[in-house]
């Protein structure tokens, strides 16, 4: 009992730290890496993938390295990357075309401007901006937290940690507004609920990837 008790708080311990070194990583890249990678150009090949390593390296790759060496399981299982992907690629599909559908309601049919399509908009801002953020942020964050409170309560959680991972990009940027705050926390909930339905990480992958493909490129203005 005793054994236990101290395994699971180690488990609490090391899961904090975690998210702690993950949110001072990257504050620093977007504060301090980032500017110099944005001088390159955002429309250039090379500018896009080196935010698809940045993001890779410091949001994806210790996800790995957590499950596989700290918790020691199997970190495509347990991210739910194997199983039920049928299942959770035809949640993410209906879901992405409600979505489509609210999106065109409010704001007309797609705009197709050339200038929307860059490197960076299409890879690293939509298609593959799902894999990069539900990985740590549903696949493992969210998980591991409802491993220990309830699934509100763990949406919750993981739904905040997730707005606030913007943070400093926002920031920064000045793109912060309390109405985009509010619909990133919203849509981390959402991709809570897909997951907990589909059972597979590959609904709020790509649900989360083709909700931003239409943000940053179809609709575009």
């Amino acid at each position: 009992m005793v054994l236990a008790q101290r395994a699971s708080n180690y488990s609490r311990i090391a899961f904090v730290l975690y998210v702690i070194i993950l949110h001072a990583t990257w504050t620093i890249w977007v504060l301090f890496g980032y500017p110099r990678v944005r001088a390159l150009g955002e429309g250039t090949l090379l500018y896009a993938l080196i935010n698809l390593a940045v993001r890779g390296l410091v949001l994806v790759l210790p996800v790995f390295v957590y499950l596989r060496y700290v918790d020691q399981v199997q970190p495509i299982s347990y991210l739910k990357l194997s199983q039920h992907w049928r299942r959770g690629l035809l949640v993410a599909l209906a879901f992405s075309a409600v979505n489509l559908l609210l999106t065109i309601a409010q704001r007309g049919l797609p705009h197709f401007h050339a200038a929307a399509f860059t490197w960076n908009s299409v890879l690293s801002t939509s298609l593959l901006v799902g894999f990069v953020e539900e990985i740590p942020y549903r696949g493992f964050i969210f998980q591991r937290l409802n491993e220990w409170f309830s699934f509100p309560l763990a949406s919750l959680i993981s739904s905040l940690l997730f707005l606030s991972i913007h943070l400093p990009g926002w920031f920064s940027l000045h793109l912060f507004t309390t109405r985009v705050a509010i619909f990133v926390f919203v849509f981390g909930v959402l991709m809570t609920v897909l997951l907990r339905y589909a059972r597979s990480l590959w609904a709020p992958i790509v649900s989360h990837s083709l909700n931003d493909f239409f943000s940053a490129v179809l609709f575009q203005r």
